[in-house]
């Protein structure tokens, strides 16, 4: 059933919901076990939101409860790219102190054809890149992108943000073998960019 959950509250955090466009099929994907996220209303949407929209259904909240406000919800946030530039400078007029991150696949620069790393200047604190597993073949087999040589692209746009975003971090999910978890290790340390293990929730 479809909705239009554009911003949902998970525990401490405030997740913002834009798209359900997203170029991979990932095994691990939660959208293949339910309509929600841990306790929400359907994110699967009707429609996109406009960035007017999703301003004014964040102003519902009361920011000083939550710690971040995180664009991530059943798609790949930057399918929308300059409207997650435009809400996430908006906020940060609006709200100088809080904290606002991105989850993201890291294949924007596949989706749009271009360089988008430099468009979250000054509109998110955090980059969290899915690197989902330690070589191109793994990668490709858990993530299934659109694309052959997504796991490339995913990795440079992760080393492009490091100059525009002060934190960039690399996930895996401990789904996947721990042969995969070490390779995806080396890449972290090999690329300067620290490695965050998440446990699987379904």
């Amino acid at each position: 059933m479809k909705g239009l959950t554009f911003v949902y509250a998970v525990h401490d955090n405030l997740y913002i919901n834009l798209t359900n466009r997203c170029p991979c099929r990932c095994t691990f994907c939660i959208r293949q076990n339910s309509d929600g996220a841990y306790g929400s209303d359907s994110l699967w949407l009707e429609r996109e939101p406009d960035c007017d929209e999703v301003l004014a259904d964040i102003e519902k909240y009361n920011l000083s409860e939550y710690g971040e406000i995180v664009f991530c919800g059943y798609g790949e946030p930057m399918e929308r790219a300059e409207e997650v530039s435009f809400i996430g400078k908006e906020l940060k007029k609006r709200y100088p102190s809080i904290k606002i991150r991105l989850n993201t696949n890291g294949l924007s620069d596949k989706i749009h054809g271009k360089p988008t790393a430099h468009l979250l200047k000054g509109a998110v604190d955090v980059v969290s890149v899915s690197l989902n597993s330690g070589s191109s073949a793994d990668y490709n087999a858990v993530t299934r992108p659109k694309w052959d040589d997504s796991f490339d692209a995913m990795l440079k746009f992760a080393c492009d943000c490091k100059e525009y975003v002060p934190q960039v971090m690399f996930t895996v999910v401990d789904v996947i073998s721990r042969r995969e978890i070490e390779q995806s290790r080396e890449i972290s340390e090999r690329l300067g960019i620290p490695l965050r293990i998440r446990k699987y929730d379904t």
